[in-house]
């Protein structure tokens, strides 16, 4: 019997892989003969590099970069056996990576994505996917587009330090040298969101808050926003503000479509690809996915739904396992999920449920198991 394992990592708990290898020892608890098909998942935000080197038996690679801040920090980024770079923002401007007290949206920088595309041209990616989950910017990838070569300049001609808040000082751009190697890249864009540059729905005002931005901050961010799209509208003769996804990451989906010329994708939809998640459906009994928290939002682009919606086309049932169950987690029937269950086995702490995290994920996989087991007894 073969069974497909494709979870998203944990969040603070454990990796894609290490989830999909915990939920394959508890199905093979109940069912040592199981074949068992692992192929780790993540939706374009943090834990997209790792999951795609293990489907894909790429290499880890790591560059100096510049922090959110200003600060030097080793950033990681995959290279495919293909010769495509994955890169997640995350690992270089992420807002996990700074203690709550130093988030400073106004301040900080993109520019160290940047310098991972540049180690990506650097290696010869003639493809590069880029994964905009989990940023601690909002200054509309003006950090990126500098280390690649753009200057940013204000009425008097100087270059713009970094961060949001400098771009109201915007004036004009000088795109000379922007490093020509772009145009022979593909760039792919791995993001869940649709949210617009600027607006009530725009990147400063629906994610601002959560990178630290007080309202008087978020008004102040969004109007930057808006000038780099003025700046940029009148320099490219395009207007791509309102553009689904140029919100996401704090506007660095913005500078990714208006001179990467990027394409915009469902990170789940690319790293199942990556992985072979759909040939690995053909012939699969059952099929198991799960994140660390599992309700009504997890149908917009997250790992299960997407999940399920590849395990649906083949007639697979889907078993997905949460760290927590929340609000409208129901809805996920409808988009293909069979049944959902959650890790916690009594009351503990949410520190207790991260420690524990593997072993109750590998119980769970095999309770679930074992009824699924039962159920297909009875039908025969």
């Amino acid at each position: 019997m073969k069974i497909v394992i494709a979870p998203d990592s944990f969040k603070e708990s454990l990796s894609a892989p290490a989830a999909a290898q915990a939920i394959a020892r508890g199905v093979h608890q109940a069912f040592p003969g199981a074949q068992t098909v692992c192929i780790p998942m993540a939706d374009g935000g943090e834990g997209t590099v790792q999951a795609v080197l293990a489907a894909t038996g790429g290499q880890w690679r790591e560059t100096a970069v510049r922090g959110a801040l200003g600060e030097p920090r080793q950033a990681g980024w995959g290279w495919l056996p293909d010769g495509a770079a994955v890169i997640e923002m995350a690992t270089a401007a992420g807002l996990e990576l700074m203690p709550p007290a130093e988030r400073d949206p106004m301040r900080a920088s993109s520019h160290g994505v940047g310098e991972l595309v540049r180690a990506a041209l650097d290696a010869g990616a003639r493809r590069i996917i880029l994964g905009l989950g989990g940023s601690a910017t909002n200054d509309g990838g003006a950090g990126m587009l500098a280390a690649l070569g753009l200057r940013l300049l204000d009425e008097q001609g100087a270059e713009l330090p970094p961060g949001g808040a400098a771009l109201a000082r915007l004036a004009s751009l000088d795109t000379s040298g922007l490093d020509p190697r772009l145009r022979d890249v593909q760039v792919e864009v791995a993001c869940d969101v649709d949210n617009p540059l600027c607006g009530p729905q725009g990147a400063s005002h629906v994610f601002g808050p959560q990178k630290g931005a007080t309202p008087e901050q978020v008004l102040e961010l969004d109007r930057s926003l808006a000038r780099l799209a003025d700046v940029c509208a009148a320099h490219l003769s395009r207007d791509l503000r309102d553009t689904p996804g140029a919100g996401a990451a704090g506007g660095l989906g913005y500078a990714a479509l208006a001179f990467l010329d990027a394409a915009f994708r469902p990170g789940v939809e690319i790293v199942a690809e990556l992985g072979g998640l759909e040939q690995a459906m053909e012939g699969a009994a059952l099929a198991f996915t799960g994140e660390g928290r599992m309700d009504a939002q997890t149908l917009r682009g997250k790992t299960p739904a997407g999940v399920a919606r590849i395990a649906s086309r083949a007639g697979v049932p889907v078993i997905a396992l949460a760290g927590s169950l929340g609000e409208g987690y129901d809805a996920l029937y409808g988009a293909g999920i069979t049944s959902a269950f959650s890790l916690a086995s009594g009351p503990m702490t949410l520190q207790q449920a991260c420690q524990q995290a593997e072993a109750l994920l590998a119980d769970r996989a095999r309770d679930a198991m074992r009824l699924w087991m039962a159920a297909a007894r009875r039908r025969l």
